[in-house]
């Protein structure tokens, strides 16, 4: 009983990742960052609350100048039957302040950019998603990425190396 009393108050305290998007941030130049309370039901938040989600394939989208989430895969909940299950891959809405979907409405209207999410979370005992304002990667350009990070690394190598043995 005290276990599930301290899991509960680690999940209320701080953040906890449930899934992450990693193939974003390799394909897409995110450019500005949003967080995204989430619609969800019962079962949902149940099934998040034991890891299992899927956003790699997932993006958002506005429609009515409402903010959807689309192919996103959360799991039925183990427990949940019949009348208390979900659809796994439903859209969900995303719930954000007025300025800030404008703000999106506006960006994507004047240059070609995507609504990408990056993380799901839980913060302070609520499921949050973390969506990108994203420019697309062409092949080049990822190549280059990679470059210029591995030669980061070598970078800090050298200087963590070189802090050793001096």
């Amino acid at each position: 009983m005290q276990e599930r009393r301290a899991k509960a108050k680690a999940d209320v305290g701080g953040d906890r990742v449930v899934a992450t998007n990693r193939k974003a941030r390799h394909d897409y130049e995110i450019l500005e960052t949003f967080e995204c309370g989430m619609v969800l039901t019962g079962s949902e938040v149940k099934s998040l609350r034991e890891g299992k989600a899927q956003i790699a394939e997932a993006y958002a989208r506005i429609d009515d100048s409402e903010l959807w989430l689309f192919q996103s895969h959360i799991p039925p909940w183990m427990f949940a039957h019949g009348f208390g299950s979900h659809d796994p891959e439903r859209r969900r809405k995303l719930l954000l302040h007025r300025k800030e979907i404008d703000r999106i409405i506006e960006k994507t209207k004047l240059q070609p950019l995507t609504v990408v999410p990056l993380k799901m979370y839980f913060k302070d005992g609520r499921a949050k998603v973390e969506i990108g304002l994203a420019r697309g990667r062409k092949q080049q350009d990822r190549r280059e990425a990679l470059k210029e990070r591995d030669a980061n690394r070598e970078i800090a190598r050298t200087i963590r190396n070189a802090e050793k043995f001096a």
